[in-house]
């Protein structure tokens, strides 16, 4: 069977699509990078700040893009991309995660068995061995809401996700501010 194994109708609006800045041979859209400002007077040599690959799935893209401009003004360089299929995992997706720090995924689906799971396993077997967490829906059963509602309830909204992100980032490379 070549056709869809599940498809899902989300309640409310569709957000609007994001236009991707770069687009790699095996169809992931890069929908942003960017840099974090030193400044001159400091010593930060650019090899000390982290680069963060966020691999944003489906309707996270928006609020991966306003954590990325966040994590950006605390020091980071942020790459954001949206993979358009996840499975298979593209391999131009598992390179690009070799050039980073750190990789989060941000889904809106399930944690457990989700996008990260599989981005996961596909570094794994390629002997990559960056960093990696995971940012999407727990594997429990959820209180009625609006989206908003759920989403902060179960910390996926833009500043549960930042305060997680900058604890991940401060136990792995030390205070970035």
């Amino acid at each position: 069977n070549d056709g869809p194994t599940v498809v899902r109708f989300p309640k409310g609006d569709l957000p609007v699509p994001q236009e991707a800045v770069h687009t790699l041979e095996d169809g992931v859209d890069i929908l942003a990078y960017l840099e974090a400002e030193s400044d001159a007077d400091e010593a930060v040599a650019a090899d000390d700040i982290p680069d963060v690959l966020i691999v944003s799935v489906g309707e996270r893209a928006i609020m991966s893009l306003e954590l990325a401009a966040r994590l950006v003004q605390n020091g980071v360089n942020v790459t954001v991309v949206d993979p358009g299929w996840v499975v298979p995992i593209p391999q131009s997706l598992v390179a690009l995660t070799a050039d980073h720090d750190l990789v989060i995924t941000i889904e809106d689906g399930v944690i457990h068995g989700g996008v990260g799971s599989l981005l996961s396993d596909a570094l794994n077997a390629a002997e990559v061995d960056t960093p990696r967490r995971q940012v999407g829906v727990p594997q429990k059963f959820l209180d009625h809401g609006t989206r908003g509602q759920v989403q902060a309830e179960h910390g996926l909204d833009v500043d549960s996700v930042e305060a997680t992100v900058n604890g991940w980032l401060e136990r792995l490379f030390g205070d970035q501010s």
